[in-house]
């Protein structure tokens, strides 16, 4: 897998995590620190479940039964598709101030990120997971804190919060079809 691949990868995990993102920025109880709060957990948990993710995949093709790459892109691809048919429910409001919040959507953001380094990264040596893992957690990093300085100036959030779900959603599928022909 080379770096573009890892990159837009990143870039699609990221996407729920941008969304999240930008609906704790309009919230005015949300003080800075806890954004900043929300980016770390959400870049922690998005690298520590793609590694965890890869290296169980790893274990499983070495002791178990090999994955193809087929099953991996069809995974993808579902989870893609999830993407997109979440971005047309509506959100709910939450309590965004709880230091439980961090925790509970840092994890909640990430769960596509052990599937995706279960189907995707499996197949790689220990070293480069690790950099691909840390590749995809500051690329979520950036892309939360980028999301907060969006809220300065954006009204109609759950627009762009939409869209979001859509541009992750499609761009997985991307990868995916890349995977299955290509």
């Amino acid at each position: 897998m080379n770096f573009l691949d890892v990159v837009l990868i990143g870039l699609a995990l990221a996407m729920d995590a941008f969304g999240v993102s930008l609906g704790i920025g309009i919230n005015k109880e949300v003080i800075r620190k806890q954004k900043l709060l929300y980016s770390i957990s959400f870049a922690f948990f998005q690298f520590i479940f793609t590694f965890l993710g890869g290296y169980l995949g790893y274990f499983f093709n070495t002791y178990i039964v090999n994955i193809p790459e087929i099953l991996g892109g069809i995974v993808i691809g579902i989870v893609g598709l999830l993407m997109i048919i979440e971005g047309t429910k509506e959100k709910e409001e939450s309590v965004l101030t709880k230091k439980s919040m961090i925790f509970i959507l840092g994890i909640s953001v990430s769960i596509d990120a052990l599937v995706i380094g279960f189907t995707a990264f499996n197949s790689i040596k220990k070293i480069s997971l690790v950099l691909n893992s840390s590749i995809i957690g500051i690329i979520t990093f950036i892309i939360c804190i980028m999301a907060f300085f969006i809220c300065r100036y954006i009204k109609g959030i759950s627009y762009i919060s939409k869209y979001a779900d859509f541009f992750g959603g499609g761009a997985l599928i991307f990868f995916a079809l890349k995977m299955l022909f290509f």
